[in-house]
C-alpha cells in the first residue's frame, strides 16, 4: 500500500474513453473520494441556492432542524451516495483499476467479473446496507427508523429504490459485497464524510427522528441532481496513469475551488422569492391591468386565509377569469409557503401553447423574479422556447454503473434533451407531466422534487376520465403530504367529485357545499360568489344529420339560414374524422377561404400558428381581424383554454359538462353581431335520429365518451329549448352526474343498461390504472424499499416501442413522428410549407445546428390512434417508420429516438409493413389524413382532439 495511504482512496468511481481509435480502451478515471467530495459540494450549493425553500422547510420540519440541518444531512448523504463502489462487485469491472486497488490493500478476485450473481449486487444496494449499519452502529440511529429510511436515499440514487429481497442478497454474498479490508475502507470513507459535515455531533440530532417516505423522496431527488451535476464535463476525469500514483485526499480548498468553478459555469436560475401580498386587489390590477371579478377576489382571499399549505378549488363559468384567479392565488400561496415557481397543467398539448404566453405575460409583472428564471413548456415543443434557459446545459461524461447501462445517456435526456422533466421553476405543460408523479417509474424522485417546490395549478379538472382521475387523486395525496399548495380549476364539478378531490389532498372528508360559482379549500371556508356576467339565455336546437356524414346538406342549409347576415360560426365534432369530413363539405359549399379546420393532427408548428390565428380572428380583441363570414370546424380543441368567441355553434352531443364548456365559446365577449345571430344559439347534432326514444349518439362519439354520459345529456336536453348561462350550469351538471337518472320513464331501461356498462368499464379502467399506480405516502416509519416495484421503467417512453410508454391515459399512446420531406436525390428537407425555416437541407450525418434541430422538432405530429394500436397493424407502422434511420438525428438531444415520417414532394407517404398498409397525406389546411391502399377510409376509431 503506497505511502501508508488509506486503501479507500484508491477506489475508483468513474471511467471514460478519450481514444477515438478504440472505444473499448479506458483512458481516464476518477477516484471515488474525488467524486464524493464533488457531489457533496454540489449538494450543499443546491440546498443553499437552488432547492426551493418550500422543500427545505418540509425536510426541516421532519428532522426537527433548520435549513442548516437540512444542508448538513443532504451534504452527508451526497458524500456517501456511492460508498457501495468500495466493493469487489464493482471494482472488478475494470481490471486495470482493480489491480491498482489490489496494490493498495483491496483485493478482488478477477473471477468475480463473470459471476452471474455480480450484476445483482449493485453498488447502490451495497451502499444502502452499509449506510444503514453505519448510522446504527456508529451514530446510534434507530435501525427500523431513521437508519433504514436514510439508507434508502443511497439505495435509490439511480432511480429505483431496491426491494428488500435484493437487499438481502448483499448479506448472502459477502465475497461480492466485500468484508475485512473492504469493510474497513468503507468505514474510513463514512467517517471522512461525517467529518466533512462537522463530525458525529452534526448528525446525532437526527438519530431519534423518523423520516417518512415524502422526505426520503425529496432527499433522494436532491442527491440525484447533485450526482448528475458532479458527473458532468464540468468535473474532468484524470488520466488513467494517475491510478498508479500514491492516492491522497485533495485539500478542502482545492475541492471547494473545483466545485465553485463548476457551479459558476452551471449558471443555475435564481430563486423566485415573492414578497407578501398585502393588497390583493391592487396586486391583481397591477398584474392583469383590470379590476378583479368576485370569483378572482374569492380565490385570492382563500389563499390568504390558509394558515398552512392547502388546496383551492375554483368553479366558475367560462369567461370569469379562472386562470387569472389561479395565478393571483399562486403569488399569495408562494409567498407564504416558500414555493419558488409554479406548474400550470392543462388537458392537452394544444392548450398549453396559449397558456404559455399568458403565464409569461403574468411573470413579467411579478416582483422578486430574476431575469434568469427558468421556464419550460413541458411537451414535445418544449425546446422551441427561447425563454427556457435549462437546468443544466452540460453533457454527462462518466459512466460508472454496475450493468453497463447508459446512465450517462439517461441523465443527458433529463437535463439537456427533449426529456428534460419539469425541473424548471415555471412550467406550463400537459397534465400528464403531473400525473406521472403517480406512476411507478424510474427516477420518480426527480418528478416529485420538481413538483414539491412549486405551487401546482391544474386546469379543466372536469375533463379527466376515470383512468386519469385515479392517478390525479393519488398525486394529490402526495402533494398534500409534501405541503404543496394546489389550485384546481373547473367550469363546474359534480358534488361527489369535488369532495373526492379535496379528500384526496387532505385525507379528510369535506362538508358538502352547494352554490355556484364556488371557491372551496382544504384550509379555508368555502365561498359562494356571484358571477360577474349577466345571465345569458342560449337557444338550444337539434339537428339530425346522416350519422356517417355522407350527406351534409342539412348542416349546410342550417348554416346558410342562420348566417344570412354573416357571422362567425363553429362546428364542433367529437372525432378528427368527423371534423375533416365536415370541413370538406363546407369548403365545397362556402369556399376554402371561409373555412378553418382545427384538431390535433397538425404539425406542432402549424398547430401553434393555427391557434394563434384563431385567437387573433375570433378572440377578445375588438380591433382583431374578425371576418364577416366564417366557419371554424374543430374537434374538442376549441372547448379548452382558447379564448375564442363565436356567434353560432353547432356541436356533436357531448357529456353535459363538456357541452356547457363548449357553450362558453358562444357570445363570450361583448361585440356587435349580425342580426340573425344576435342571440346565442347552440345546435346539437351527432345523434342518429332525435325522434327516436331514447336518442342514440353516433358511433365515434360513443367510442370517445361512452353511451351512458351521452344518453344522460340527451335526457337533460329533452324538452328543453333554452339554457341560461351561468344560472343553469351547476344544476345541469349535478343532474348529469347525480345518483338519479334523468329523462322520461321510457328512457330508464336504456339508461340503466348503459349505466351498468359504464360501471363495468370504469371498474376495468380503475383496475388498469392500479397496475402501475404508486402507493400512498405511508406512515412515519415507512421506507422506500420496493417503492416502485413492478413499475413501468422509464415513464418517458420505451425507446424500442413508443406505444409502450408508462401511461396515465387509458389506451395505447398515439405514436409521435417528425415530418420531413424528400428532396428527390435521397436527401431530406424541412417541410416546404412551414412558415419558418422551410425547405432547409438536413444533413444525414454529422451534427445538426441548433436552428435546424429546433425546426425539425417543431414538425412533430401524432399519428391517428388507429395506426398506433398495440396490434399487428400498429406493429407494422412502427416497423415501417423505423426503417428511416438518420445518423444526425441520433446524435441530437432533441431528436434522438424520434421516429421519422418522410413525405414526398406531393406531401404523401406510404406506410407499408406486415399488416400495416396506409397512405397518409398532409394538407396544411386540413392536417393529416390516412387511408388504406385500397382507398377505403378507415373506420372512425374515436380518435378525438
Amino acid at each position: 500500500m503506497g505511502d501508508g495511504a488509506d486503501p479507500w482512496l484508491a477506489v475508483w468511481a468513474k471511467t471514460a474513453n478519450r481514444d477515438d481509435s478504440d472505444p473499448r480502451i479506458v483512458t481516464h478515471w476518477l477516484p471515488l473520494h474525488v467524486h464524493l467530495a464533488d457531489t457533496a459540494g454540489i449538494a450543499a450549493l443546491l440546498v443553499d441556492e437552488w432547492v426551493s425553500p418550500q422543500v427545505i422547510r418540509r425536510i426541516a420540519t421532519e428532522i426537527g432542524g433548520d435549513a442548516g440541518a437540512v444542508r448538513s444531512l443532504t451534504t452527508w448523504l451526497a458524500a456517501v451516495h456511492d460508498i457501495g463502489k468500495a466493493s469487489p462487485a464493482f471494482a472488478v469491472q475494470n481490471a486495470t483499476l482493480a489491480d491498482a486497488m489490489r496494490r493498495n490493500g483491496l483485493d478482488a478476485n478477477p473471477r468475480l467479473a463473470v459471476d452471474p450473481v455480480r450484476p445483482r449486487i449493485r453498488h447502490e444496494v451495497v451502499g444502502q446496507r452499509v449506510v444503514r449499519s453505519f448510522l446504527r452502529d456508529e451514530l446510534g440511529f434507530a435501525w427500523r427508523a431513521a437508519a433504514a429510511q436514510l439508507g434508502c436515499v443511497v439505495g435509490g440514487h439511480h432511480g429505483v429504490p431496491p426491494e428488500s429481497s435484493l437487499l438481502a442478497e448483499v448479506d448472502k454474498h459477502p465475497e461480492l459485497a466485500g468484508t475485512g479490508a473492504w469493510a474497513d475502507a468503507r468505514l474510513s470513507a463514512l467517517r471522512w464524510a461525517t467529518e466533512l459535515v462537522g463530525g458525529p455531533a452534526t448528525l446525532s440530532p437526527f438519530a431519534g427522528v423518523t423520516v417518512g417516505r415524502p422526505v426520503q423522496v425529496l432527499l433522494t431527488g436532491i442527491v440525484i441532481v447533485a450526482d448528475w451535476i458532479a458527473s458532468s464535463e464540468l468535473f474532468p476525469l484524470e488520466p488513467l496513469h494517475t491510478a498508479d500514483e500514491p492516492p491522497a485526499l485533495p485539500s478542502l480548498v482545492a475541492t471547494a475551488r473545483r466545485v465553485e468553478a463548476a457551479w459558476a459555469e452551471l449558471d443555475m436560475p435564481t430563486r423566485w422569492a415573492p414578497p407578501e401580498v398585502t393588497e390583493p386587489v391592487a396586486a391583481f390590477t397591477e398584474r392583469f391591468q383590470r379590476t378583479p371579478r368576485p370569483v378572482q377576489i374569492a380565490a385570492v382571499e382563500a389563499a390568504m386565509e390558509q394558515e398552512r399549505p392547502g388546496m383551492i378549488v375554483v368553479e366558475a363559468p367560462m369567461g370569469e377569469g379562472k386562470t387569472e384567479a389561479a395565478l393571483a392565488a399562486v403569488e399569495v400561496l408562494a409567498s407564504r409557503s416558500g414555493a419558488d415557481g409554479c406548474f400550470v397543467a392543462l388537458p392537452t398539448r394544444a392548450t398549453t401553447d396559449a397558456m404559455f404566453r399568458r403565464v409569461l405575460s403574468w411573470m413579467r409583472t411579478l416582483p422578486g423574479i430574476a431575469l434568469d428564471t427558468s421556464v419550460l413548456l413541458a411537451h414535445g415543443t418544449a425546446s422551441l422556447n427561447d425563454e427556457y434557459r435549462g437546468l443544466v446545459r452540460r453533457g454527462i461524461q462518466g459512466v460508472g454503473t454496475d450493468s453497463g447501462e447508459d446512465e450517462a445517456g439517461l441523465a443527458h435526456h433529463w437535463l439537456r434533451g427533449r426529456k428534460k422533466g419539469p425541473l424548471a421553476q415555471f412550467v406550463i405543460g400537459t397534465v400528464d407531466q403531473v400525473l406521472v408523479a403517480g406512476l411507478k417509474s424510474r427516477h420518480l424522485a426527480l418528478r416529485h422534487l420538481a413538483l414539491a417546490g412549486k405551487v401546482v395549478v391544474i386546469d379543466e379538472v372536469h375533463a379527466y376520465d376515470v383512468y386519469m382521475s385515479t392517478y390525479l387523486d393519488r398525486v394529490l395525496s402526495w402533494l398534500g403530504a409534501y405541503g404543496v399548495p394546489v389550485v384546481l380549476l373547473s367550469a363546474t364539478l359534480p358534488t361527489a367529485r369535488r369532495a373526492e378531490l379535496l379528500a384526496a389532498y387532505s385525507g379528510t372528508e369535506p362538508e358538502p357545499v352547494t352554490g355556484y360559482p364556488l371557491v372551496s379549500a382544504t384550509a379555508a371556508a368555502p365561498r359562494v360568489v356571484p358571477a360577474s356576467m349577466a345571465p345569458r339565455p342560449v337557444v338550444v336546437e337539434r339537428l339530425t344529420e346522416d350519422p356517417d356524414l355522407a350527406d351534409l346538406d342539412a348542416l349546410v342549409e342550417t348554416l346558410r339560414a342562420r348566417m344570412v347576415d354573416g357571422g362567425c360560426a363553429v362546428v364542433i365534432r367529437n372525432t378528427v374524422a368527423r371534423v375533416q369530413t365536415t370541413a370538406d363539405a363546407l369548403v365545397a359549399a362556402f369556399g376554402e377561404d371561409s373555412i378553418t379546420v382545427s384538431h390535433s393532427r397538425f404539425l406542432a408548428c402549424d398547430r401553434a400558428e393555427l391557434d394563434a390565428d384563431l385567437v387573433r380572428r375570433f378572440g377578445p380583441d375588438p380591433a382583431g381581424a374578425r371576418p364577416a363570414f366564417h366557419v371554424v370546424v374543430a374537434s374538442q380543441t376549441v372547448e379548452q383554454s382558447l379564448d375564442v368567441d363565436f356567434d353560432l355553434m353547432v356541436t356533436d352531443l357531448a357529456p353535459i359538462d363538456l357541452l356547457l364548456q363548449r357553450m362558453g365559446r358562444l357570445h363570450r365577449h361583448t361585440r356587435t353581431r349580425p342580426a340573425a345571430v344576435s342571440q346565442p344559439r347552440c345546435i346539437v347534432t351527432g345523434v342518429e335520429d332525435w325522434r327516436t326514444e331514447p336518442v342514440r349518439a353516433v358511433a365515434g362519439s360513443r367510442r370517445v365518451y361512452g353511451e351512458h354520459a351521452l344518453l344522460r345529456t340527451a335526457a337533460l336536453l329533452d324538452g328543453r329549448d333554452l339554457i341560461t348561462v351561468p344560472t343553469d350550469i351547476a344544476p345541469l351538471v349535478q343532474a348529469g352526474y347525480g345518483a338519479a337518472e334523468p329523462g322520461p320513464e321510457s328512457w330508464q331501461s336504456a339508461l340503466a343498461e348503459a349505466a351498468e356498462v359504464d360501471r363495468r368499464r370504469s371498474d376495468e379502467r380503475r383496475a388498469r390504472a392500479a397496475e402501475f399506480l404508486l402507493g400512498d405516502a405511508g406512515g412515519p416509519r415507512a421506507t422506500l424499499d420496493g417503492w416502485i416495484r413492478a413499475g413501468v421503467g422509464d415513464a418517458d417512453g420505451d425507446r424500442e416501442d413508443p406505444r409502450r410508454q408508462g401511461q396515465v391515459r387509458d389506451g395505447a399512446e398515439s405514436v409521435e413522428v417528425l415530418v420531413v420531406q424528400r428532396d428527390g436525390d435521397g436527401g431530406l428537407l424541412t417541410p416546404d410549407w412551414i412558415s419558418k425555416d422551410a425547405g432547409l437541407q438536413i444533413p444525414l450525418h454529422g451534427t445538426l445546428s441548433g436552428r435546424l434541430s429546433r425546426a425539425i422538432a417543431a414538425c412533430a405530429l401524432r399519428l391517428p390512434i388507429g395506426m398506433s394500436q398495440l396490434n399487428p397493424v400498429g406493429d407494422g407502422v412502427i416497423a415501417a417508420l423505423e426503417r428511416h434511420y438518420v445518423e444526425s438525428f441520433h446524435k441530437d438531444p432533441l431528436l434522438d429516438g424520434q421516429l421519422i415520417l418522410p413525405l414526398g414532394a406531393d406531401r404523401t407517404a406510404e406506410i407499408v409493413h406486415g399488416a400495416a398498409d396506409f397512405r397518409v397525406t398532409y394538407d396544411p389546411r386540413r392536417g393529416l389524413t390516412h387511408e388504406s391502399r385500397s382507398n377505403k377510409p378507415p373506420r372512425d376509431s374515436g380518435d378525438h382532439h
